[in-house]
């Protein structure tokens, strides 16, 4: 039996998570956000891992929850219920709090919960025949467990359309609302990850830590005595760090930094 997600790391430290249950459009069932949850968790500390893609098999990203887990849940106690939607909730929070940087390639469809998973990554590129649904609603349901990520992509005015309505839109509209940051034509889906890899990897992997917990700690922050006094203390700890030393001297010396090497 196929495992549900097949993991590849290659020599430059990029992991690819690719959610690997193509005859179902790669919904998520129980197995895969487990799957999802633990390499996420195992990726985000490993010292030779730079950048993650999440991507799907074939010509689908992820349909949203799997049928016959829907028909399970249907049955389930408000207790048993509450399980299953934290079990959601912890895979997309292991990938929105991953300490390396995190790419969503959204090479087709993306439906509900697939929504979330694109919005808890930090950067989302779709090809552009790519669709895009909260269908929640048309069955009676609610995007709850991933409205903190969505609704942190596209804004609440933006939600309140598409979590009520339920409609479908392309990639183009996705961009617009910056549910995703690229579109791409299919057959330049890849080389458009590779030109973003490539800036990821051109850049201090320390920093890039420091600065998806900066943007975790600020935003939606007033801008205070309090804010200004973390700020300030977060780059005068980042301007001390060996990185940060080496990559201002690499500046001045006009040379490329060791982790760029």
């Amino acid at each position: 039996m196929a495992p549900v997600l097949l993991t590849t790391i290659d020599n430059r430290g990029v992991a690819r998570l690719t959610m690997n249950r193509p005859e179902v459009r790669n919904a998520f069932n129980e197995a895969l956000i487990g799957a999802i949850c633990d390499q996420a968790a195992k990726l985000s500390t490993d010292q030779n891992v730079r950048v993650i893609v999440i991507t799907g098999a074939g010509s689908t990203f992820c349909a949203g929850a799997d049928l016959d887990m829907m028909r399970r849940v249907a049955d389930y106690s408000p207790q048993e219920n509450k399980d299953d939607a934290r079990r959601l909730a912890h895979m997309l929070h292991s990938i929105y709090s991953c300490e390396k940087p995190t790419i969503a390639l959204v090479n087709g469809a993306a439906m509900g919960g697939g929504v979330g998973i694109l919005a808890a990554c930090d950067i989302a590129i779709a090809a552009e025949d790519a669709v895009f649904g909260l269908t929640e609603v048309k069955v009676g349901l609610i995007p709850a467990v991933i409205s903190p990520f969505v609704m942190r992509a596209m804004g609440t005015r933006q939600a309140r359309r598409f979590f009520m309505t339920g409609e479908r839109f392309d990639a183009e509209t996705a961009r617009r609302i910056s549910l995703v940051h690229m579109v791409a034509l299919g057959s330049q889906l890849e080389a458009t990850l590779e030109a973003v890899i490539k800036d990821l990897l051109a850049s201090g992997p320390g920093a890039q830590k420091e600065v998806k917990e900066l943007i975790r700690a600020v935003a939606f922050q007033p801008v205070d005595e309090r804010t200004m006094e973390d700020t300030a203390t977060r780059i005068a700890r980042v301007r001390s760090s060996p990185e940060g030393r080496e990559g201002v001297l690499a500046f001045l010396e006009k040379r490329k930094p060791d982790w760029a090497r």
